[in-house]
């Protein structure tokens, strides 16, 4: 649990207001943001909830703090059963995994988070779920977090691997 706090912690971090601006369609230093990159490695696919609406979130200052402040058509998904497309992020070093996160972009460190929190998915699934490189598509129940200390925006529970897609 320690090392999720961590990634959690350091992905809360991106989120910080000297990186708000990864949460626009154009990221810091006029580089494309997270979601932009997962969308031209991911396929837009019908059914599956897209990475761009996950990103249809703000920041905003409250009580001396950001919050995350989500659009009418993320809330709109809270406690829905959707499909998500992305990355799996392990947590633990087995081969199945029932607690990860998946991403809008490949992992390129082990203990490094992919991207922001409008980004990032946490995943409790039913069955374990094999590691593997490609993407995966998770069914499940989402909910959108307003105020988790962790620092996410989104965990899907009673999940279960749909498909992994071909290249």
């Amino acid at each position: 649990m320690g090392r999720l706090l961590c990634l959690i912690i350091a992905g809360f971090m991106a989120f910080a207001p000297l990186q708000l601006a990864a949460l626009t369609s154009v990221g810091a230093g006029g580089l494309p943001s997270a979601t932009d990159y997962g969308a031209s490695l991911l396929p837009e696919m019908s059914g599956v909830v897209s990475w761009r609406t996950l990103a249809l979130v703000e920041p905003v200052r409250h009580g001396g703090r950001f919050v995350p402040e989500f659009s009418k058509e993320v809330l709109a998904l809270d406690s829905r059963l959707v499909r998500v497309i992305g990355f799996m992020m392990p947590l633990d070093m087995t081969n199945g995994q029932q607690h990860f996160l998946l991403s809008a972009v490949p992992a390129s460190c082990p203990y490094c988070m992919p991207a922001g929190p409008e980004a990032i998915v946490e995943v409790l699934s039913k069955h374990p779920v094999k590691f593997g490189f490609e993407p995966v598509i998770m069914a499940g129940k989402l909910s959108i977090l307003k105020n988790d200390k962790s620092g996410m925006f989104y965990r899907m529970t009673d999940n279960e691997l749909v498909a992994m897609p071909a290249k």
